[in-house]
């Protein structure tokens, strides 16, 4: 079984960013949409991103931009990829592209359609499924996500209320490709507790080993 990439999101300083890396994140978020508390300008996260360690990923967080907002911000801050947590058409997602996570919502009547839908598009590269709108920490029912999983051809990543507690449970229910965690890993909104993402990170390893075992 491949093991499960890591990231943490709502990074705004580069010691937690830093603190991610040495953990084992995979890749980090950068969250540009303004008014929430885990926002961050573009040119500070470009001065953030500078300083991450080879292999480290980078992903931008938008929410409802127009493609002029996401063509300056790209152009600020040039992340490897770009999450579209909004309403965005498809049209819009085809622009964004190549290198979109688009995200969509675990929502018992309507995941599958969206996955299937998502999955068609060329320009996605993965899809992030949270388990609520607007990325607000909610957990979900992972056992019901995961029969799903396997009818789609794209990555999926899972979000929503994951903590180091967890998020071995989320990985044994439906073995995504990958955890994406914020607010787990935060000693208040926006601020990154770094033993929590030192724990989470080592979590997910334990139940990548207990699966393979």
């Amino acid at each position: 079984m491949p093991r499960t990439r890591i990231k943490v999101c709502g990074i705004r300083d580069l010691d937690a960013a830093l603190a991610a890396a040495e953990a084992g994140a995979d890749a980090v978020g950068f969250v540009f949409v303004r008014g929430t508390p885990r926002y961050v300008p573009p040119d500070e996260a470009f001065e953030i991103m500078s300083c991450l360690p080879p292999m480290v990923g980078s992903v931008a967080v938008l929410r409802d931009a127009s493609l002029d907002e996401f063509l300056e911000i790209e152009q600020q801050c040039p992340t490897a990829w770009t999450q579209l947590h909004g309403n965005e058409p498809e049209s819009l997602v085809r622009d964004c592209g190549p290198g979109v996570i688009r995200a969509v919502r675990f929502r018992a009547e309507a995941v599958e359609r969206d996955l299937r839908r998502w999955d068609a598009v060329e320009e996605v590269d993965a899809i992030l499924v949270d388990g609520s709108a607007g990325g607000a920490g909610e957990a979900f029912d992972w056992h019901a996500l995961a029969p799903l999983i396997r009818a789609v051809s794209k990555p999926i990543i899972i979000a929503g209320g994951l903590t180091p507690e967890n998020v071995g449970e989320a990985i044994g229910a439906c073995r995504p490709y990958a955890v994406d965690v914020s607010s787990g890993v935060e000693s208040s909104p926006g601020v990154k507790d770094h033993a929590k993402i030192a724990a989470f990170c080592e979590a997910v390893r334990r139940a990548d080993a207990a699966l393979c075992g």
